[in-house]
């Protein structure tokens, strides 16, 4: 009898899991395109007030952008590389350290308070390991410098082959947007199973295990790789989108700033208010096993994410609109397993 109440159970367990199946990948979907959609509505917004408060403040007139990129193209006629290359590696190598010095602050010297009070595991990097910290610079710039830099170059002439990215026409606003959304799908694709391939256990021991070093990452670590895993999950995703849609310089290097940004802070350690949240990716940190993607979309589909949908970490991934720590509002449970 007892055999037979069981199989029963286990029947409708795995028929309620098949039913709510697509329900949550739907909601995950649902999800996806809300935080995209809200990144171009944003995007969108805050292009067209840029370009008043500059076209007022220079007394420009006409489309002022086109104009600005005009000067710029001028300036480098004939010299095409190089203008790439500032666009794609000066800019976001200066966008990448730019955006992690605050940070880096707050991890050497547990200050100042009102970024520290929003660490995800209050009990890691209190302040951060000086050694290890070290340690992980090295190989970050290493990266920079003789994986990414070489990579760029190969982009370049990849693109200028199949088109000319540093054409004298700038694509519209909208049209950048959209490719910007595109990419972002690509990227989502192309991260999560290239990640997943890294956990496998023939590859892991060799490669991703240096990264998961860090099991409370830091902003400066989202590029703390073995060269391998570099190229084939960090950079390939983000370069693919360009060179398969031919984008133009602008666009192309708009997202690659916009990917360092959103990996910094997806590794940050730091649930801060009104930016994104980092927790998905701060319990792949401490679990390994879950959360590998970017979006979500992929990992509800694989279930990938059924142990971070029933941790407090999941009620605390949300938008943080108010100054108080999701971690004191949304409280650890005493003696109880996430």
């Amino acid at each position: 009898m007892s055999v037979e109440t069981t199989g029963s159970d286990v029947r409708r367990a795995a028929s309620s899991s098949r039913q709510e199946g697509p329900g949550g990948l739907l909601d995950s979907v649902k999800k996806a395109a809300f935080v995209i959609g809200s990144g171009i509505l944003f995007l969108a917004a805050f292009g067209n007030s840029l370009t008043w408060h500059l076209q007022r403040f220079w007394g420009a007139s006409g489309d002022f952008w086109q104009n600005l990129w005009t000067k710029l193209y001028v300036a480098f006629e004939g010299h095409d590389a190089a203008l790439f290359f500032l666009g794609t590696m000066l800019l976001p190598f200066l966008t990448f350290w730019l955006s992690n010095a605050l940070l880096l602050l707050a991890d050497i010297t547990g200050k100042p308070s009102f970024i520290t009070r929003y660490r995800i595991q209050v009990d890691k990097n209190n302040p951060v390991d000086p050694v290890k910290l070290r340690q992980a610079m090295k190989t970050v710039v290493f990266n920079k410098i003789f994986i990414s830099g070489p990579m760029v170059v190969a982009v370049y002439y990849l693109m200028s082959w199949t088109g000319n990215p540093c054409g004298p026409e700038l694509p519209t606003f909208h049209w950048a947007l959209m490719e910007l959304a595109a990419f972002a799908l690509l990227e989502e694709v192309l991260f999560y199973y290239s990640h997943r391939l890294f956990h496998h256990p023939s590859l892991y021991k060799h490669y991703h295990k240096q990264h998961h070093e860090w099991t409370a990452p830091i902003g400066v670590v989202s590029i703390y790789a073995h060269p391998l895993e570099h190229v084939i999950s960090n950079m390939l995703p983000v370069v693919i989108g360009p060179v398969l849609l031919g984008s133009h310089l602008s666009t192309t290097s708009l997202w690659y700033c916009l990917a360092l940004v959103s990996t910094t802070i997806s590794h940050c350690g730091y649930h801060l208010p009104f930016l994104p949240s980092p927790e998905f990716h701060d319990f792949h940190h401490l679990r390994f096993n879950q959360c590998f993607g970017v979006l979500g979309i992929l990992d509800r589909l694989h279930s990938t994410d059924a142990k971070f949908r029933q941790s407090r970490q999941y009620e605390r991934h949300v938008l943080l609109t108010s100054f108080t720590p999701l971690n004191e509002s949304i409280p650890d449970t005493p003696n109880k397993g996430q």
